[in-house]
């Protein structure tokens, strides 16, 4: 099991550079996820994990060309490995799982 294990935040990052694709770099990523989730990330903990990430072989980054309005600096686009995607397809498959095997009366609200 713990050879695919995401943590919460490493599992909506991975999936954001899935739907980003070609486009998948810091600030889009993190525009992304703050749309998406109405929530804040912080550019600190979102590179944290990228490099995480990168480290565990669930992603790949490319350096892009370098950009006047980032002062010549060039960006850094990421993707998904197949590895990267295994562990997403493990993910989803142990919440199906879960899902699945709860039994419909523990969601009946009217019991006392």
């Amino acid at each position: 099991m713990k050879k695919y294990q995401l943590g919460e935040f490493e599992e909506i990052v991975l999936l954001t550079v899935g739907v980003l694709y070609d486009e998948a770099y810091g600030v889009a990523i993190k525009d992304q996820i703050e749309e998406k989730l109405k929530r804040k990330v912080s550019v600190g903990a979102l590179q944290s994990a990228l490099r995480r990430m990168e480290e565990k072989g669930f992603l790949v980054s490319r350096i892009g060309e370098t950009n006047e309005q980032r002062g010549g600096k060039p960006k850094r686009y990421f993707n998904i490995t197949a590895y990267g995607k295994k562990a997403l397809e493990y993910n989803r498959d142990v919440r199906a799982e879960l899902w699945n095997a709860i039994p419909p009366v523990a969601f009946d609200m009217n019991l006392s």
